[in-house]
């Protein structure tokens, strides 16, 4: 079942041993990789959650907070920044939150090419046509799609003479040869492909990100592995339900 795997990885994640049980079980882990450095980490998949704290004194003002929100309240950051500012541990800055959402095989729905210049080619991590995306799209966009780290191939598109990647154009970003939406994964513990995706900003709201998506989707299907979905924007979302992707929980970060 998709909800004890994704469980079993996030436990895995933690650095140390913890699961998700109810009430919300809450863990000292300066390690965790639920989170940045030095943050603390909530994931909830299901209707249950685990919490991972920096240090001590974050985990004792994090167990206040579960003692007063559902599983659900603890991924909204308005509702556990008020629950944590009695604590003596503030909120000081927030990432996220982001949906978790999990394929299996059966549910896949691919998104195929359509017309001429939708071709998906597959290169190698690091390929020089990806970097090039990946620095056309300005850092922000290029940290956040998480390409420079896939451990999978690269699958890319390019932008077509007068082919269905480049219509509608407004004339700027991207010639005729140049990549204009990739995807991959990273190969994360407990067998799961963490995927990532790009699309050039000129070239934002065509569905080609669903169409290179849908290659690395289909790839790591094909290895044995279960494919997994963070996003944070609407668009991003949208594209993995239309590949049938289901939505089973949600990650925040807190620097307290």
């Amino acid at each position: 079942m998709d909800l004890d795997h994704a469980r079993a990885l996030w436990s895995e994640l933690a650095g140390v041993p913890v699961e998700f049980t109810s009430p919300t079980a809450v863990v000292t882990a300066p390690g965790s990789r639920l989170c940045p450095p030095g943050w603390a980490g909530i994931v909830r998949i299901g209707d249950a959650a685990v919490v991972t704290a920096p240090h001590a004194r974050g985990a004792e003002a994090l167990r206040a907070a579960v003692r007063e929100l559902a599983s659900a309240e603890l991924v909204d950051p308005v509702r556990l920044g008020v629950a944590l500012s009695g604590t003596g541990a503030p909120v000081l800055d927030v990432l996220g939150p982001a949906t978790l959402s999990y394929l299996d095989r059966d549910a896949f729905v691919p998104a195929l090419p359509e017309g001429a210049g939708t071709t998906v080619e597959r290169a190698a991590p690091g390929d020089p046509a990806l970097t090039a995306l990946l620095a056309g799209a300005g850092k922000g966009d290029a940290d956040e799609s998480g390409l420079d780290e896939i451990t999978s191939p690269a699958f890319l598109l390019r932008e077509a003479a007068g082919g269905s990647a480049a219509e509608d154009g407004d004339g700027a970003g991207n010639r005729p040869g140049d990549v204009v939406s990739a995807a991959g994964y990273v190969t994360w513990p407990r067998s799961v492909a963490h995927v990532c995706v790009l699309v050039a900003p000129h070239r934002r709201g065509r569905r080609l990100a669903g169409i290179v998506a849908s290659a690395a989707v289909s790839h790591a299907l094909d290895a044995g592995l279960l494919p997994q979905w963070r996003a944070r924007p609407y668009p991003s979302r949208r594209v993995a339900t239309a590949l049938g992707f289901r939505e089973l929980g949600a990650q925040l970060s807190v620097r307290i």
